[in-house]
C-alpha cells in the first residue's frame, strides 16, 4: 500500500507514463474523465502529446483497453490531436489490432473513423495499407475490415479508392482464409461505391474468386450509396443528412444527385505503364521495311504495348508519326487496319496527353475512309472515335469542314457520321453558335448530295445536333431546307438519347440557375436575429465541424456552442419586479429610485455585487435589466451612478444567459451613452459584452440602426468607432456587408467631419477582411472623398487580419497551424459575404454576336455593353453563360484597340468575380499568356496586369496544371517567352509547393536557354534556380536526357551554376491571393505598375508587394503585426522604455518546453509560417510591443529600424537581451532566408556586435541557443556576395570565443555536405582554421573519421573545394605530421598525388603538437579518443617541441616537465615513441653482457588513463605480407588498441579485414613457413602467439566480436582445425602450448561471435569437408566437436539466432545430402550430428520453428520442414516429461553452498565447502551452474577458490571454478595473473644487472597451469620492448660519460629511485593479487 500512495500523489500525466500498470490504469481513468471535461482549446491537451501513443502500445491488456478509450476521446476532442496521427496509428496498427479482445480492436478502429472524422483520412489510410503488409494475419484482417468500415461509413469522396483497389489482388492472393475472407467483404464494399470500374483491376485474380465476387456484386443494392458519417467539414451535408433520414418520403432526388458517389473512371485506378522503352529497338527500322511481314512485326510488338489501359505520358511523336505514315500510305490495308488499332490504343491510354498529336492524325484517318473494306473503315472509326476523346470538337472542326467538300462520298459519309458521334457526346456549352454555323452550312451541303449515303449521314448528324443545342440554335440554319427532310431530321432528333439520359440543351439550360441560387444567398442570411428554435438547434447540430456565417470560421466549439443561441420570450414589467425581487436585496431595490444619489450608488454597488457573484443558471437577465429602468432609470444625472448601471449591463451580459430578447431592453440606452464623455467606454463595453452573449453581426446591426436614427453626431461617430474595434476583436464573420455599406454611405455624406472620419477608419478596418473589391461599393463618391477612401486603404495596405479574440470564434476559431484546407475555407467565407449577382441572363446573345461580328465597331459596342454589365453588377456569380468563349475570340483579335478592351474587361471580371474565377482560367485565362506575344507593348502590358489581378483572385496552382503553360513556352515567340518566364521568376519563388505538371516546363524552359534572343536567355537563366527549387537538381538533370549532346552539355553546366545560387523555398503562403485580399491592388492602379514588362527580374521581384518574406506573418487570421502610430509624437512616445524585459526564468521555461514537446524545435529547412508565430508568440512578453511590431512587419525597411533600435540599447540593454538572446537569434535566423542584401548586411553588423559583448562579459552560448542559430550562420558562408562571406567568417570567429571550438566542428562538418560549392569550400577552409588554432582536439567525433570526410573533397568538381580541402589536410599535416596520412583513409592515386604535391610545396615542417597556448580555451572539454593524437607539449611557457628537436637530453627535459603533460602516465607506462626516436641516436656505448629472459609480458597494462596510440593501419597493408618482424610488430600495435576499451572502437567496421589478415598468416605458416626448413621454428611458433593472442583479444571485445561475418569465421575456423590437425606441431614442446591456445580462441569464438555466423560457418564447414576428398575425417569429426559445444549451449543462445538462416543453412546440407547418402559414409556422427541440432532447436523454440522457413524457396522439395514436424511433435512429448524430473541431488548441494557464500558470517566456510566438494566431485561441471549467478558473485568465487587452492598447496591442479574468467587476457580487465608481474620484475631485474637464475618452484608449477595462453598477446612485443629498455640504459650511460656535471646527474639518481619505488608497488600488487 505504501506504493500505492507513492504513485496516488502524482498528476495525471505522470501515471500514464508510470511503471507500475495498476498506476497507468488509474492515470487512463482520469485521462479519460478529464478529456470528456475540458474545453478543446485548454492547454492540458499539450501535456498528453508526446505520451499519447503509449497508451495504445500498453504492454498491459487491461490498462490497454482504458487507454484506448482514453485516446478515443483525446482524438474527439483535442484540438492538437492531429499532431500525433501517425505515431497513434502506426501503434494502434502493430500493437491493438493483434490482440485477441474484441473490445481492443473495436476501440482501434473506432479510433481510425476518429481521426478520419478531424480531416486526417490520409494517412489514416496510409497507415492501414502500411499494415497490409504485417506479417500477423490477425492485424491484416483487421486492417481490411477497418479501411472497409471506413469506405462504408465515409464513402469513396473521403477515402481515396485508388490504393485499396491495388491492394486487392494480393489479399486474394494470402494463404490465410480469414484475409480472403474479409478482401472479398472489402471488393463487394468498394463495388458498391464504384461498380464495374472495380472489374479491370481484378480481372488477373482466381478464376473461382471471382466467380465468388461476380455471385455477389449481383447481390448489391443498385441504388447508389450514401456516406453515413461526415467529416468537421461536412456537417452541412450531415444536417441535410440527418433531415431525410427523419423526414420519410421528402423529394430528396435532387440530393441524392448531389451527395451520390462519384463516378469513378477505371482508367483513374490503373497505374500507368511507360512503353517507350520497351518498343523492340529496330521498331522505326521495321515499321519502314520494304517487306510487309517486317512492318507487321513491328506493327503487332506497338499493338501489345498499346493494350495496356494506362500508358505513362512521354514524348509519342515518332511513334505516331510512324503510324500515320502506316495508315496514310502503306498499300497492305491489313497494316493500316493494324496501325488503326495502335492509334486507338495509344489514344485509349493516353487519353488528354495524347490530345497534342491529335489535329496530326485526324486529317490522315478521314483522308484514308476512302477504303471500302469493312474491317478496316471499322478500324479507322475507332481509332478516331479514340482520338476524338482526346480534344474536343473545336480543334478538330477546320480538318473536318476541310474533307466535308472531297469528292469521294465515302470519306464524305464517314466524316458526318463521325461528326455525328462527336455532337452525340457534346454538350451546349461545347457546341457554340460560332461552332455550330460552319458544321450545320457543310452538312446542309451534303444533305443535298446525290448520293443516299451521305445524304442520310448528314441528316442524322443535324438530327443529333438539333436534339444537343436544342432546335432553337439549328432552325435557323434548316431555313431554306425543304419540310420534309426538316422533318426528317426533326424525326431523327426525338429518337436521339444522350449519354446520361440528358434531355438537350433546351430543357437543361436554365437548370443550374435555382441549384446555385440557395448557395450563394446562404451568407446574407443571417443578418437577422434568429428568432426561433431551429437555429438553436442548428448550432448544436454544427458543434463538431465548419459552422454557417454565424458560427464564425472554423468553428467546433464542443458544450459552449448551444448556449450560444437563447431564446427568451418577452416578460411582463409586473413578472420582472417579482423575479428581480427574489434575487435581490430588499434595501437594494428600494433605494434604485431614490431622490438621493448617494443612496442610488450605494444600491447600485450592491446590485452590482450582487449581479458579479449570482450563480448563472438563476440570474434573471432580463428582470434585472428592467430593474435599471427604474426611474431615474436612464435619465440618470450622477455619473458615476450611470457608469456603475453600465457596468452591470456588462457583468449580466457576460455571465448570465444573455439572449437578444434582454438586449433589447438596453440597446436604445447604451447607443445613446456611446457618445457620452464620462460614460460612453463604459457604454462601449457593455455593447462588446452583448455582442459575445448574442453574436457581433446582429448587435452591430441593431447599434448602427439605432445610431443613426438619432440625430446626435456624437453617437454617431462613437457607434462606428465602436464598430471599427469590434470588428478587430470579433472578427467580420456573419457581418451583413450590404446594409453595413449603405450606413458607411450615410456617414460619408454626413455634414459632420468626426462622423466621416469614423466611416473611413471603419472602411479601413473592412478592407483589411475584404481587398480592394471594397472599393467598388464608393466608386461613385465624389472625387476628394475617394482620396480619402484610398489614402486609408493605403495605409493598411500589406497588414493583415488580426487574430480574433472574443466571440465564439476566439473559443473555437482558432485554426490549427498546417490546415491549409481550414484556411482556405475560412477565406472563402469571408469572400462569399459578397453578395454576388448572377449576369448568365444579362449576356444575350445579341450581346454575344455584337461581339464576334465582322465590323470592329459593332464589336467595340458589344464589348462596351458588357463592360456595363460587369460595372452594374459589382460582384458576380461566376455563371456567365457563353461570356468567355467570346472574350477569348476577341484576345485573338485584329485590332489591338479591343484586344486592349477585352483585357480590360477580364480585369474587371477577376475583381467581380474572385476566387470562383479559377473555373475559367482554363477556357479564357490561358489564351492570354499568348496575348503576351504581342509586337506591341501596350498590349503586352494590359495581358501581364490582367494575368496578375487574375492570378491575384485564383493562385498560381490552377495555371500551372496541364500542358497549357508548357505549350505557350514552346512558341517561339521571343516577347512571349520572356514575359511568360518573368512572370514565373515573380510568383513562383512565393508558392510552397508546385503541381507535378511544372515538371512539363522544363523541356521548354531548357530551349530558352539557348534561344537567339538575349533576353530571352537572360530570363531563362534567371527563372532556372526558382525551377530547381521546386523540382530538385536531380528531376531537371535528368530531364537532359533528352537533349542534344551540344546542347546538353551546355545546359547541365547552367544547371550546376544555378544549383549554387539556388533560393531556400518560400515559408509564405502557398495559396491563392484571395486568402490574403489585404495585399490587393486597385485595378486602375495595376496596369501602370506592370506596364514596364521588359524591366529586368529584378524590377519584378521588387515591384510585387506580395513576395512573401519569412519574417512576414501569413495571412491566416493571425495577429497583425499592427497599425503604424499615426501621430509622431505618439511614436516617439511608444518606443521609450526598455526594448526588452527580463522575464525570470523564461529561458529555462522555454528549453523544457521544447524538450517537452510542447513547442516547435527550431529546426527547418525553409522557415514555415507556425515557426514565425511561434517566435512571435514567445516574444511578446520579452520584447517591447512598438519592437515587436517593427521585427514582424512584412516591409524589410521596419526591420532594419528594429535593428537599430537592438544596436543601439545592445551595451544598455545587455543583461535583457541575455535573457532573451535564444529568441533574438532565431529572429535573425529569419532573416538570413530574406533576399534583400540591405537586411541580411544590418542583420550581420549587429551579430558582430552582439559576440563581441558577449565575449567581452564572458557569456557562453547554450547548447540550445547553439543550436537554433550556427547550422543558418552556416548555411550562409556560401552566400554569393563577397561582402557576406566577409563578415560571416568574422562572426564565426567570434563564435569561438563564447561557444567551444569542438562544438562547433559538427555543424562545419555538416555544411561541407551542401550543394552549394561555395558553402562547401568557406566550411572546409573553417575547419583548417580550427585545427591550426586548437589542434586535433577539436575534430569531432573522432579525428580519423572528420579527415576522412574532409579527404573525400579533394575530388571535388569544383575547383575552389579541391584546393581548400588540399589546405585544410596540409593544416592537419602541419600539427600531427605523417600521422595525417593514417588519418585521412584510401584516396585515389589522383587525389593522393595532389596531396603529396601540396604538402610538399607548403615547405612547412610537422609540428608535433597544437599550439599549447590555445588549449587552455579548450580545456574544459571532456577527455575524448583524439587526446592520443596530440603530441606531447611543454609546459605553457616553452614553444612545442618538435620532433626535429629532441636531444640527448629529451628524458631529462621530459622528467623536468610540468605536469600538465598530456600524455598519460601509468605506473609502468613506457613512451613507446619516445624510444622509438630514441632508437635513432648514434651514440655506441658498450652494455654488459646479461641473462637473457623472455619478457612477452611485459606490455600488459595496468593503467586506467589512456595511453598514446600508433593509428590502426586502416587497411591493414602490413598484414598481408612482410618479414615476420614486420607483422609481429604490427599486430602488437592492433593490440595495444583492442586492451583499451576507451579507444578500441576505432576498429569498428575493421574487423573483418583484421580477421581476413591474420587467417592469411595462419594459412601462410601453415602451407609455406612450416615447410621452409630455413626458417627456425621459433619465429615461426612466435607469429602463430601473436596472431592467436591478438584474435583473443579482439574476441574479448562484444562488439567487435559480433561483427565478424560468416564468410570470415568460416575461414577462421578452417585455419584453426588446420593448426590443431598438423603434425609438425604436435611433435614440438611450444606446440602443445600453442594447441591449448588455440582450443582458448576457439571457445572464445564460440561464445563471443555473432551466435548465427558461427553456426552457420560450422554447418557449411562441415558440408565442405564432407564434399572434399581431401580434408581428413578428422578435420570433420572437429568440426562435428564444434558444433556439439554449440548445440550444448543453444538453451542460452537461441534467443539470439536467426533461426530463418540456419534453417536455410540446413536445407541446403540435407539437399546436398539426403538420408540415402549420409547413411552412405563411413560414419554416422555426421547424421546424428545434424539430427540432434534440429532436435535441440525443435525443443527450445516449439512449434513456432515451422513458421522460420520463409527462406527456403520450395518447401515441398526439403526434407526439413517434415522432419521438424516429426520433432516437434516428439520434442513437445519430451517438454512435458522434463518438467516433472526433480533437481539433482549435486544442485541442491551447490545451491545450499553458495548461498553460504553469499552471507557475511559463513562466507568462508562456503568457499571450503566449495573446494572440498570440487575435491569430492571432480566430473562436476561449476561453470555452468556460477553461470546463472551475478558477474560480481562469479568473480568473488573465482578468486577465493584460487586464493584457498594457494593456500593448501595444490600446485598441480588449476583454479577454480573452470569458468574462463581468470584465463581470457581480456583487455582492460584489472585482475591480472600474478605471474604477468613477476616477468615484468624479471625485466627490471635484468636492467639493473641483478641475478634471475634463482626461479622459485611457485614459477613453475605457474607456467605448468598458465602456459601459453597469457603469451600470445604481447610475445613479439617484448622483443622490442627488451631492445628498446637496452637502448635507454645506453643512452643513460652515454649521457653520463659525455656530462660528468651534467645536472642530468640528480636525474639519474632519480630515476635509479623511482625504479626502485615502481620495484615496491610491484611487490605490493603481487601481494594484493595472491
Amino acid at each position: 500500500m505504501g506504493d500505492d500512495s507513492d504513485w496516488m500523489k502524482l498528476p495525471v500525466d505522470q501515471k500514464c507514463e508510470h511503471k507500475v500498470w495498476k498506476a497507468r490504469l488509474n492515470g487512463y481513468e482520469e485521462a479519460l474523465k478529464l478529456f470528456q471535461r475540458i474545453d478543446d482549446k485548454s492547454p492540458e491537451w499539450a501535456k498528453y502529446q508526446g505520451i499519447i501513443k503509449k497508451f495504445v502500445t500498453d504492454s498491459n491488456s487491461v490498462a490497454q483497453l482504458k487507454g484506448l478509450e482514453a485516446v478515443l476521446a483525446y482524438v474527439e476532442n483535442a484540438h492538437v490531436a492531429s499532431r500525433m496521427v501517425g505515431e497513434v496509428l502506426s501503434g494502434v496498427v502493430c500493437k491493438v489490432f493483434n490482440q485477441p479482445k474484441a473490445r481492443a480492436k473495436e476501440l482501434a478502429s473506432d479510433i481510425c473513423l476518429m481521426y478520419i472524422e478531424i480531416e486526417k483520412a490520409d494517412i489514416v489510410q496510409e497507415e492501414l495499407i502500411k499494415g497490409l503488409e504485417n506479417k500477423n494475419p490477425k492485424v491484416v484482417v483487421a486492417c481490411v475490415e477497418t479501411i472497409r468500415r471506413t469506405l462504408c461509413e465515409f464513402g469513396s469522396k473521403t477515402v481515396t479508392l485508388k490504393p485499396i483497389v491495388k491492394v486487392l489482388p494480393k489479399l486474394f492472393e494470402s494463404r490465410e482464409k480469414a484475409v480472403r475472407d474479409e478482401a472479398k467483404l472489402l471488393a463487394v464494399e468498394v463495388y458498391r461505391w464504384i461498380r464495374d470500374s472495380l472489374r479491370p483491376s481484378l480481372q488477373n485474380i482466381n478464376s473461382v474468386q471471382l466467380k465468388e465476387l461476380e455471385e455477389e456484386w449481383v447481390k448489391v443494392p443498385s441504388s447508389a450509396p450514401r456516406q453515413s458519417r461526415f467529416l468537421r467539414s461536412q456537417q452541412d451535408l450531415r444536417a441535410k443528412f440527418e433531415e431525410q433520414q427523419a423526414v420519410a418520403g421528402s423529394d430528396g432526388d435532387c440530393e441524392d444527385v448531389a451527395d451520390s458517389a462519384p463516378q469513378v473512371d477505371p482508367y483513374e485506378l490503373q497505374d500507368p505503364v511507360e512503353i517507350l522503352s520497351k518498343l523492340p529497338k529496330d521498331f522505326y527500322v521495321k515499321i519502314e521495311a520494304k517487306k510487309w511481314q517486317e512492318r507487321k512485326e513491328a506493327l503487332e510488338a506497338l499493338a501489345m504495348l498499346a493494350k495496356h489501359p494506362k500508358l505513362d505520358n512521354g514524348d509519342y511523336g515518332d511513334v505516331v508519326r510512324a503510324l500515320k505514315r502506316v495508315i496514310g500510305k502503306d498499300t497492305n490495308v491489313i497494316l493500316v487496319s493494324l496501325a488503326a488499332k495502335c492509334l486507338a490504343g495509344l489514344a485509349f491510354g493516353l487519353r488528354k496527353n495524347f490530345g497534342t498529336y491529335a489535329g496530326n492524325v485526324v486529317p490522315t484517318i478521314l483522308d484514308k475512309f476512302k477504303e471500302k473494306k469493312p474491317a478496316v473503315v471499322q478500324s479507322l472509326q475507332e481509332a478516331i472515335d479514340a482520338v476524338f476523346l482526346t480534344t474536343t470538337l473545336q480543334n478538330l472542326s477546320e480538318d473536318m469542314l476541310a474533307v466535308m467538300d472531297n469528292k469521294n462520298p465515302s470519306i464524305k459519309q464517314q466524316a458526318s457520321l463521325f461528326l455525328t458521334r462527336c455532337i452525340h457526346l457534346s454538350t451546349p456549352s461545347t457546341l457554340p453558335k460560332s461552332l455550330l454555323k460552319p458544321l450545320c452550312a457543310a452538312l446542309l451541303k451534303q444533305v443535298n448530295d446525290p448520293a443516299p449515303e451521305v445524304r442520310d449521314a448528314a441528316i442524322k448528324a443535324l438530327g443529333t445536333a438539333m436534339k444537343v443545342a436544342g432546335e432553337k440554335a439549328v432552325n435557323p440554319f434548316l431555313a431554306d431546307l425543304d419540310k420534309l427532310k426538316v422533318d426528317k431530321i426533326k424525326e431523327i432528333a426525338s429518337n436521339v438519347e444522350l449519354a446520361g439520359g440528358k434531355k438537350g440543351g433546351g430543357a437543361e439550360k436554365g437548370k443550374p440557375v435555382p441549384k446555385a441560387q440557395p448557395q450563394s444567398e446562404a451568407p446574407a442570411k443571417p443578418a437577422g436575429p434568429p428568432k426561433n428554435a431551429p437555429v438553436y438547434k442548428d448550432v448544436g447540430v454544427a458543434k463538431k465541424g465548419k459552422p454557417g456565417a454565424e458560427g464564425g470560421a472554423g468553428a467546433k466549439s464542443k458544450k459552449p456552442a448551444e448556449t450560444k443561441e437563447i431564446v427568451e420570450t418577452e416578460l411582463s414589467v409586473e413578472v420582472c419586479d417579482e423575479l428581480a425581487a427574489a434575487v435581490l436585496p430588499a434595501p437594494c431595490v428600494e433605494m434604485l429610485d431614490s431622490s438621493n444619489w448617494k443612496e442610488r450608488l450605494a444600491s447600485m454597488e450592491e446590485f452590482y455585487q450582487v449581479a458579479e457573484q449570482m450563480d448563472i443558471s438563476a440570474m434573471p437577465c432580463q428582470a434585472l435589466l428592467r430593474m435599471l429602468a427604474k426611474k431615474p432609470g436612464w435619465k440618470e444625472t450622477n455619473f458615476q451612478v450611470m457608469q456603475l448601471k453600465l457596468q452591470v449591463v456588462a457583468v449580466v451580459a457576460q455571465r448570465g444567459r444573455f439572449s437578444k430578447t434582454s438586449a433589447s431592453v438596453v440597446l436604445d440606452a447604451l447607443v445613446e451613452k456611446m457618445g457620452d464623455v464620462k460614460c460612453g467606454g463604459k457604454a462601449k463595453d457593455a455593447l462588446t459584452a452583448i455582442g459575445e452573449a448574442c453574436s457581433l453581426s446582429w448587435i452591430a446591426e441593431q447599434v448602427v440602426s439605432l445610431a443613426f436614427a438619432q440625430k446626435n453626431p456624437k453617437n454617431q461617430a462613437e457607434a462606428l468607432n465602436w464598430l471599427a474595434n469590434a470588428m478587430k476583436e470579433f472578427g467580420f464573420t456573419g457581418i451583413n456587408v450590404k446594409a453595413f455599406i449603405n450606413h458607411v454611405k450615410t456617414a460619408l455624406g454626413a455634414s459632420n467631419p468626426a462622423i466621416r472620419a469614423a466611416a473611413i477608419s471603419l472602411l479601413g478596418v473592412m478592407y483589411l477582411y475584404m481587398g480592394a473589391s471594397l472599393r467598388m461599393f464608393f466608386e461613385d463618391e465624389k472625387a476628394a472623398l475617394l482620396a480619402q477612401i484610398d489614402a486609408e486603404f493605403e495605409k493598411m495596405q500589406g497588414q493583415t487580419p488580426p487574430a480574433p479574440t472574443r466571440g465564439s470564434i476566439k473559443r473555437t476559431g482558432g485554426q490549427e497551424e498546417g490546415e491549409e484546407a481550414k484556411e482556405e475555407g475560412g477565406a472563402g467565407d469571408i469572400m462569399d459575404l459578397l453578395p454576388r449577382t448572377d449576369i448568365s441572363d444579362k449576356i444575350t446573345e445579341d450581346m454575344v454576336s455584337k461581339v464576334g461580328d465582322k465590323n470592329w465597331a459593332i464589336r467595340k459596342e458589344g464589348l462596351n455593353e458588357v463592360a456595363a454589365v460587369l460595372s452594374e453588377a459589382k460582384f458576380i456569380k461566376p455563371s456567365v453563360g457563353n461570356l468567355p468563349i467570346t472574350l477569348k475570340g476577341r484576345l485573338s483579335d485584329s485590332n489591338k484597340i479591343l484586344v486592349q478592351q477585352t483585357l480590360s474587361i477580364m480585369q474587371q471580371m477577376a475583381t467581380a468575380m474572385g476566387p470562383a474565377l479559377k473555373q475559367h482560367v482554363k477556357t479564357l485565362g490561358i489564351p492570354v499568356i499568348t496575348v503576351l506575344g504581342d509586337i506591341k507593348n501596350t498590349v503586352r502590358a494590359a495581358a501581364m496586369a490582367t494575368l496578375n489581378s487574375w492570378v491575384e483572385q485564383t493562385g498560381m496552382k490552377e495555371w500551372l496544371e496541364g500542358e497549357e503553360l508548357s505549350e505557350e513556352l514552346k512558341r517561339e515567340n521571343p516577347f512571349l517567352r520572356q514575359e511568360v518566364l518573368g512572370w514565373l521568376a515573380v510568383h513562383l519563388p512565393t508558392m510552397r509547393s508546385v503541381p507535378s505538371d511544372l515538371m512539363l516546363c522544363v523541356p521548354p524552359l531548357f530551349g530558352c536557354l539557348e534561344d537567339r534572343n538575349v533576353d530571352v536567355r537572360k530570363r531563362a537563366q534567371d527563372v532556372l534556380p526558382i525551377f530547381m527549387m521546386h523540382l530538385g537538381f536531380d528531376k531537371m538533370n535528368k530531364a537532359t536526357g533528352k537533349l542534344k549532346p551540344a546542347s546538353k552539355d551546355q545546359v547541365v553546366a547552367m544547371l550546376d551554376k544555378a544549383r549554387d545560387v539556388m533560393p531556400a523555398k518560400s515559408a509564405g503562403p502557398a495559396k491563392a491571393a484571395p486568402t490574403k485580399p489585404v495585399s490587393s491592388v486597385h485595378p486602375a492602379k495595376a496596369l501602370a505598375a506592370l506596364s514596364k514588362t521588359q524591366a529586368p527580374i529584378e524590377e519584378y521581384a521588387v515591384a510585387d508587394p506580395k513576395k512573401a518574406k519569412p519574417g512576414a506573418l501569413p495571412a491566416k487570421g493571425k495577429a497583425a503585426a499592427g497599425k503604424k502610430p499615426l501621430g509622431k509624437g505618439k511614436e516617439e512616445e511608444d518606443k521609450s522604455g526598455p526594448i526588452f524585459t527580463m522575464v525570470p526564468n523564461g529561458k529555462d521555461l522555454r528549453v523544457k518546453d521544447e524538450k517537452n514537446l510542447k513547442t516547435l524545435k527550431w529546426n527547418f529547412g525553409s522557415p514555415r509560417d507556425e515557426y514565425v508565430e511561434q517566435l512571435k508568440v514567445q516574444m511578446a512578453p520579452c520584447v517591447a510591443k512598438w519592437l515587436q511590431e517593427e521585427l514582424f512587419h512584412h516591409d524589410f525597411q521596419h526591420h532594419i529600424k528594429a535593428i537599430n533600435s537592438m544596436i543601439e540599447c545592445l551595451e544598455e540593454e545587455h543583461e535583457a537581451t541575455v535573457a532573451c538572446l535564444d529568441l533574438v537569434l532565431k529572429w535573425y535566423t529569419l532573416r538570413f532566408f530574406d533576399t534583400n542584401t540591405s537586411v541580411l548586411m544590418k542583420a550581420l553588423e549587429y551579430l558582430k556586435l552582439l559576440f563581441l559583448s558577449l565575449s567581452k562579459h564572458n557569456y557562453h552560448l547554450s547548447e540550445q541557443e547553439a543550436n537554433s542559430f550556427i547550422p543558418y550562420l552556416v548555411l550562409k558562408v556560401g552566400e554569393s556576395k563577397d561582402v557576406v562571406r566577409k563578415d560571416v567568417r568574422a562572426i564565426m570567429g567570434m563564435l569561438c570565443k563564447v561557444y567551444p571550438a569542438s562544438r562547433m566542428f559538427p555543424f562545419l562538418m555538416e555544411g561541407t555536405k551542401s550543394k552549394n560549392s561555395k558553402q562547401r569550400a568557406e566550411c572546409l577552409e573553417e575547419l583548417g582554421c580550427l585545427i591550426g588554432f586548437y589542434g586535433m582536439s577539436v575534430c569531432q567525433p573522432t579525428a580519423a573519421k572528420s579527415l576522412k570526410e574532409i579527404a573525400v573533397h579533394i575530388g571535388d568538381r569544383d575547383t575552389s573545394v579541391r584546393n581548400t580541402a588540399l589546405n585544410t589536410v596540409v593544416t592537419v599535416y602541419n600539427v600531427c605530421g605523417e600521422q595525417v596520412y593514417k588519418l585521412i583513409g584510401h584516396l585515389s592515386e589522383k587525389d593522393m598525388s595532389m596531396l603529396e604535391e601540396r604538402i610538399k610545396r607548403s615547405a612547412k615542417t610537422p609540428a608535433s603538437t597544437a599550439p599549447t597556448h590555445k588549449q587552455g580555451e579548450e580545456k574544459a572539454l571532456p577527455t575524448h579518443p583524439n587526446a592520443s593524437l596530440q603530441q606531447k607539449p611543454s609546459n605553457r611557457a616553452q614553444p612545442p617541441i618538435k620532433l626535429s628537436q629532441i636531444r640527448l637530453n629529451a628524458l631529462v627535459q621530459s622528467q623536468q616537465a610540468e605536469p600538465s603533460h598530456v600524455c598519460p602516465v601509468g605506473e609502468f607506462y613506457l613512451d613507446l615513441d619516445l624510444l622509438e626516436q630514441l632508437e635513432s641516436d648514434q651514440t655506441s656505448v658498450v652494455l654488459p653482457d646479461l641473462v637473457k629472459h623472455k619478457l612477452e609480458d611485459l606490455l600488459d597494462h595496468v593503467f586506467i588513463p589512456e595511453p598514446k596510440l600508433r593509428p590502426v593501419p586502416t587497411h591493414f597493408d602490413e598484414l598481408h605480407a612482410g618479414p615476420s618482424s614486420t607483422i609481429n610488430l604490427v599486430i602488437s600495435q592492433i593490440d595495444e588498441v583492442l586492451r583499451q576499451e576507451s579507444i578500441a572502437e576505432v576498429m569498428v567496421g575493421h574487423t573483418d579485414q583484421f580477421l581476413i589478415a591474420t587467417s592469411l598468416q595462419l594459412r601462410l605458416a601453415h602451407s609455406t613457413h612450416m615447410a621452409d626448413t630455413r626458417l627456425p621454428r621459433e619465429d615461426i611458433f612466435k607469429l602463430y602467439s601473436c596472431a592467436i593472442g591478438n584474435m583473443l583479444t579482439l574476441f574479448g571485445v562484444a562488439r567487435l566480436a559480433r561483427e565478424a561475418s560468416m564468410g570470415v569465421l568460416k575461414d577462421l575456423v578452417q585455419g584453426l582445425v588446420t593448426v590443431l590437425l598438423d603434425p609438425r606441431i604436435e611433435e614440438s614442446q611450444e606446440g602443445q602450448q600453442l594447441i591449448r591456445s588455440v582450443n582458448m580462441l576457439l571457445r572464445r569464438l564460440f561464445e563471443a561471435s555473432d551466435q548465427t555466423n558461427i553456426l552457420s560457418a560450422l554447418l557449411v564447414l562441415l558440408q565442405d569437408s564432407l564434399l572434399s576428398s581431401a580434408d581428413s575425417p578428422k578435420f570433420s569429426e572437429l568440426i562435428m566437436k564444434c558444433l556439439w559445444r554449440m548445440i550444448k549451449f543453444l538453451p542460452e543462445t537461441i534467443s539470439s539466432l536467426t533461426l530463418d538462416k540456419i534453417l536455410l543453412d540446413v536445407h541446403n546440407f540435407m539437399k546436398l545430402f539426403p538420408k540415402e547418402r549420409l547413411r552412405q559414409l563411413k560414419t554416422d556422427m555426421p547424421h546424428r550430428t545434424l539430427q540432434t541440432l534440429l532436435h535441440t532447436l525443435c525443443r527450445l523454440a516449439g512449434p513456432t520453428i515451422l513458421d522460420h522457413l520463409s527462406l527456403i524457396e520450395n518447401k515441398s522439395e526439403s526434407e526439413l520442414e517434415a522432419h521438424l514436424k516429426r520433432v516437434v511433435k516428439s520434442a513437445k512429448t519430451d517438454r512435458e516429461t522434463a518438467h516433472t524430473v526433480p533437481k539433482s541431488k549435486d544442485a541442491e548441494v551447490l545451491e545450499e553452498i553458495f548461498k553460504k557464500i553469499s552471507s557475511k558470517e559463513n562466507s568462508e566456510e562456503g568457499v571450503s565447502k566449495l573446494w572440498e566438494f570440487k575435491q569430492r566431485h571432480p566430473e562436476v561441471d561449476l561453470a555452468s551452474h556460477l553461470k546463472k549467478l551475478p558477474q560480481t558473485f562469479q568473480t568473488f568465487v573465482e578468486h577465493s577458490l584460487n586464493k584457498l587452492c594457494t593456500e593448501r598447496g595444490d600446485k598441480a591442479r588449476t583454479p577454480y571454478p573452470t569458468t574462463g574468467v581468470g584465463l581470457d587476457p581480456t583487455p582492460g580487465r584489472d585482475e591480472l595473473r600474478p605471474s604477468v608481474y613477476q616477468e615484468r620484475l624479471k625485466v627490471l631485474r635484468q636492467l639493473h644487472g641483478l641475478e634471475n637464475n634463482n626461479k622459485p618452484q611457485q614459477r613453475e608449477g605457474e607456467d605448468e597451469r598458465t602456459g601459453l595462453l597469457s603469451k600470445p598477446p604481447v610475445a613479439p612485443s617484448m622483443d622490442v620492448l627488451q631492445s628498446k629498455m637496452s637502448q635507454i640504459l645506453h643512452n643513460r650511460q652515454s649521457q653520463d660519460q659525455r656530462h660528468p656535471q651534467s645536472p642530468a646527474r640528480p636525474a639519474d639518481s632519480g630515476s635509479t629511485g623511482n625504479l626502485a619505488d615502481l620495484m615496491k608497488r610491484l611487490q605490493k600488487i603481487k601481494g594484493n593479487q595472491q
